[in-house]
Parts: structure tokens; sequence; C-alpha cells
């Protein structure tokens, strides 16, 4: 059998499932029903390949708009939110081969969906479930000074968010250990595609949020990030090869400060649209000279185990890739 990844790429899948009957009840290969608790724009973006490959594809999501969505492309969306719902209404997570995690962690709270341990176990134990995966950050390595870290490198994460992180992290790879299973833990960079690039953040924003404002007070940092494209493909190696189950850094060859991202970007909009230059100047970028180092994530495990060559390597073929794509009427 072969997973086709529709990002430029093909892998060959590992059949599974030992004794369990390929096919359920409707015909539905029982080795391909994934689940994805969070429909974010990750999941949204994977389960594309998925759905032309004849993957049944589940999903939660919490508002009837986006079950609706959902649901339009072909995904059999429920609402569920993880602090107010109980896992035993998702009935359809009991007949999961492949189960993707990207709801984050909640101030304050953890991780929501671990909380639910009682009733997650018994859904999941039901002898189908091959590939367990969990969305996690490069956060939790902290500080680093600008050094090169890789899946070794001590993990030091400063901020709640990050510390809740690596605690999702160890516990979605004991609650895999309890199934039987090695847990993929994807520490993924800043991500961006489509709709979402240092592109659409300066056509779209006019005066800067108190968010904004922190975020570019960081712009002389080192961060990593990886195109949408580069993540699906790497779940889908992953899928293809589950006993490869570990920690994986997957981010681009490119780290860069956020001011040299956006100074780039500012420099495609102007060459085709210099008229709009003048509305950028509300933008703080910094001085793209002035850099100091936080820390350059590493990605060859990712690409010597997994297989991956990467679509976008940098952020500069990331975001000229989203600006072809851009019609000309902009």
């Amino acid at each position: 059998m072969q997973l086709g990844l529709g990002l430029g790429h093909r892998v060959a899948a590992t059949p599974s499932g030992g004794a369990l009957e390929a096919e359920g009840p409707n015909g539905m290969d029982r080795r391909r029903r994934i689940f994805l608790l969070g429909t974010g724009f990750v999941a949204r973006h994977v389960s594309i390949p998925l759905l032309q490959q004849g993957w049944h594809v589940s999903g939660t999501c919490t508002t009837s708009l986006k079950k609706n969505q959902l649901r339009t492309v072909g995904i059999d969306a429920h609402l569920f939110d993880a602090n107010r719902h109980k896992l035993t209404e998702l009935e359809t997570l009991r007949d999961a081969s492949h189960v993707l995690v990207s709801i984050p962690p909640a101030y304050g709270i953890g991780d929501p969906l671990l909380n639910l341990h009682h009733d997650l176990h018994p859904l999941l134990n039901y002898g189908n479930l091959q590939w367990l995966c969990y969305l996690s950050s490069t956060s939790v390595y902290g500080d680093c000074g600008g050094t090169w870290v890789d899946e070794d490198y001590p993990v030091n994460p400063r901020t709640e968010s990050a510390k809740s992180r690596y605690e999702a992290e160890k516990g979605w790879t004991n609650f895999g250990l309890s199934l039987g299973l090695s847990t993929f833990i994807f520490r993924l960079g800043g991500i961006y595609g489509p709709g979402r690039s240092a592109l659409d953040t300066l056509m779209r924003r006019k005066d800067l949020s108190e968010n904004q404002k922190r975020r570019d007070s960081r712009d002389f940092y080192y961060t990593a990030r990886v195109h949408v494209a580069d993540i699906c493909q790497t779940i889908l190696s992953s899928i293809a090869n589950p006993y490869l189950g570990k920690i994986y850094n997957v981010v681009d060859d490119d780290p860069a400060p956020r001011a040299e991202v956006f100074a780039f970007a500012r420099d495609l909009i102007s060459r085709r649209y210099p008229e709009m230059v003048s509305d950028f100047n509300h933008v703080s970028l910094g001085d793209v000279q002035a850099i100091i180092g936080e820390k350059c994530v590493s990605n060859t495990r990712m690409k010597e185990e997994l297989g991956v060559q990467l679509i976008y390597p940098s952020y500069k073929s990331g975001l000229q890739s989203i600006f072809d794509s851009w019609s000309s009427s902009l």
C-alpha cells in the first residue's frame, strides 16, 4: 500500500493490525481511521491528503461554524471542549487506528485531555490504535544562548506555556506506553503557511495589539519556524513508520530573527506593490543587523530517521511560494 502525501513526496506505508480485520462493517479500512483531537491549522492541512487517499478522518472543534466547515471538506467533525465535555461523547474515537493530538495545554490546568485519562484509556485500548502523535513546541528548550540544539539537548522551559508543553510531552509518552505504543512527539517551530504568514500579517494588520507589541520586542532573537506543508509530510512519514516513535524537532534549515523574516516579506510585497510600502511603517521590524541569539534548532533526526526532504527549507522559499500564489488583484 502507498500513502500519497500530496505534498511532492511519497512514502511506503507499512501495514499493521496484526489479527485485526482490515475492514469494518461498512467496508472502511480499520487501519486508516485517524482522529484529530483538535482540528486546527495543522490538522486541517494534514487531513487533505489523507482524505484523498480514502482515509476516514474525524476530528474535534469547538464551534458549530467550524464543525460545518470541516464536514463540508469531508471531515467527520464533532463539537468538543476538553474543559467541559466528556470523552465518552466521542464514540468514533474508539475505532481510531491513528490519533493526532493538537489541543494545547490550558493555563493553570495543563493538558485537558490527559486530565481525562480515566475516560481516554478505555476508549483507545481496543486494540485498533497503531499510531499516536502529540504536537508540541520548540519552546520547551527555553533560551539556549543562540546555540544549536537537538532532541537530546536539556530542556529548560521558562514560560508557563512551555512548562505545560513539556509536562504534556511526558504525559503522552507515558500514555502511549500504557497502550504498548511509542508516541511521536513533534516539537514544532513557528508554524506558517497560506493565510498565516509574515506576508499576511503585513497585509492585514493596522494597529499593533499589545500581544503583537510584545512579540516585536523579540525581533532580534533567532527563532525556528516551519511551513505547514513540511509538518504535514513529516506527520505522514511517521504514519508510514510507526515503530520510530520518539521526539523529533520539526523545523526548517534556516533559523532566523523575526525582524529578518518580516523584512524579507515586506521586500516581496514592495516589489509588486510599491505604493503599499508606506503602509508598513507602523510595523516594528527592529535593526536586522543587531541580532542576538536564543537558539537554533536542528532537524537532523527528522531528516535522517523519517526521510523528510523539506519542501521549504528556508522561510524565503516558503514566503516566496505563498506570495506567488496570491492573486494579482491584491
